[in-house]
């Protein structure tokens, strides 16, 4: 769907998206949702209506089918743009965000186990191949290793192409992600192994695959990568067949990779004995962050790290700690 603007604070629109893009955000979930808005006044009539507050009442009731954090992000970045018009005119109508709906407890992490992931790539051959698919099984392989050994976002993973695997170096090279940053990720001898037996079976396809195809390359998708929605469906049945599910039931997401490899990558640390908080820029940087405060969302204080952080705290500075010797009331 080509997205445009017809309405008449089109010229407005487009300057809002022009100034958070040159402010080095992409923008676009924001973008989607204010050409949705723009359709929405220009079919009420023409001149299309302006962003007052029944319009805007109107816009909301349209949106009373998806859940209350989705509702919640789509009124905020319609309020964002508010204040951008205020700034230019008293006038401007701005939502009351204290009339928004309440946003729900964000959906907890599942941590995937080194010994989960191994029963999950055993059951990768339980995923059949097609004619219309000829690497299902072996990219559903490399995906999940990819995912929890490298914290990549999804996104990332379906934007790899051949050429973006350095064999020389066994280094992957993640690019312009989000807020336009590129990246390197240098891989352990076993990930690149099977990167590069995944990669003799895409050179075993005929016609060769040029560089730039991508790196889960699926024909029946007109030669582009797998979708997300493809990807989740083969992940799930793997997850059924090696009986890993959430406590309510539910199968983890692909998200709950991301959250596996940042709290994994402290529990090494931990485990190793090496100065955490001197590593967590390191992580940040891997993880494709702006700084690490992005990072402290992923690291969950599960009960593995809270024992290594109370025995890391426990070496450097259990001396300083005294046991207080307990004494009778007529002895004080």
């Amino acid at each position: 769907m080509t997205q445009t603007f017809q309405s008449s604070l089109a010229a407005e629109f487009k300057q809002y998206i022009s100034l958070k893009q040159a402010l080095g955000r992409r923008f676009d979930a924001a973008k989607s949702i204010l050409v949705g808005l723009d359709r929405f006044l220009y079919k009420l009539g023409k001149p299309s209506a302006d962003l007052t507050s029944e319009t805007f009442k109107q816009w909301c009731d349209t949106k009373e089918s998806v859940c209350s954090n989705t509702r919640l992000v789509h009124m905020r970045v319609v309020r964002n743009f508010c204040l951008y018009r205020r700034r230019r005119s008293s006038k401007c109508f701005v939502p009351d965000a204290s009339q928004f709906p309440l946003s729900h407890s964000p959906v907890q992490p599942y941590l995937f186990s080194e010994q989960e992931i191994a029963r999950l790539l055993s059951y990768c051959g339980c995923i059949f191949d097609s004619a219309r698919s000829p690497l299902r099984s072996a990219a559903t392989r490399i995906a999940i290793i990819l995912l929890y050994t490298t914290g990549m976002r999804r996104g990332e993973l379906l934007h790899l192409t051949l050429e973006d695997y350095d064999p020389s170096s066994q280094r992957l090279l993640i690019r312009d992600s989000k807020f336009h940053k590129s990246r390197v990720l240098p891989l352990s001898g076993d990930v690149a192994t099977e990167i590069e037996y995944f990669l003799k079976m895409h050179r075993a396809i005929r016609p060769p695959l040029p560089s730039h195809a991508p790196l889960l390359w699926n024909p029946y998708c007109g030669g582009r990568a797998y979708t997300s929605t493809q990807l989740t469906r083969n992940l799930h049945i793997l997850l059924a067949r090696a009986g890993i599910k959430k406590p309510d039931g539910r199968f983890p997401r692909i998200h709950d990779f991301r959250f596996s490899f940042a709290v994994n990558a402290l529990l090494r640390w931990y485990r190793n004995r090496v100065d955490v908080q001197a590593r967590l820029p390191f992580l940040a940087a891997y993880m494709g962050h702006v700084s690490i405060i992005s990072t402290y969302y992923y690291l969950r204080f599960i009960e593995p790290l809270a024992n290594g952080a109370s025995n890391a705290f426990s070496e450097h500075f259990g001396a300083l700690i005294q046991a207080i010797e307990r004494r009778s009331y007529s002895e004080r």
